[in-house]
């Protein structure tokens, strides 16, 4: 059997490096951890409570997907979030909705990667 200890990092395919940043970085407030640059490939992570998430352009063949995998941002104030969210001009996958356990909405980055926006009940 494996036994796994935690997730390393998430990881995301972006095409435009800058594009991404500027989303990832000013739409989203993330601050870069880690920056691996070689010629025109990068790496960059964002370190968010004890995991990572990674966005890169390193290989050709990774490609943004709407329906691939989607990581879910815990954000301090759902309803400033979404209103922040719709004022930058984010797409939305999934309006805002509850749950039994959670309020939840699914945007897309530039590259159409989706992103879960989501508050636990308290």
């Amino acid at each position: 059997m494996v036994n796994v200890i935690e997730i390393a990092f998430t990881g995301y395919p972006v095409t435009d490096i800058a594009r991404a940043r500027a989303f990832y970085e000013n739409v989203l407030g993330l601050k870069t951890s880690t920056v691996f640059e070689h010629e025109e490939k990068h790496w960059i992570e964002y370190d968010i409570g004890p995991g990572t998430l990674a966005i890169s352009n390193m290989s050709s063949d990774w490609t943004g997907n709407r329906q691939g995998p989607a990581i879910a941002l815990e954000v301090a104030d759902f309803d400033a979030a979404i209103a922040a969210l719709r004022s930058a001009g984010v797409t939305f996958y999934l309006e805002p909705m509850p749950s039994p356990v959670c309020r939840m909405a699914i945007i897309a980055d530039p590259d159409g990667n989706s992103i879960a926006i989501h508050k636990r009940n308290s």
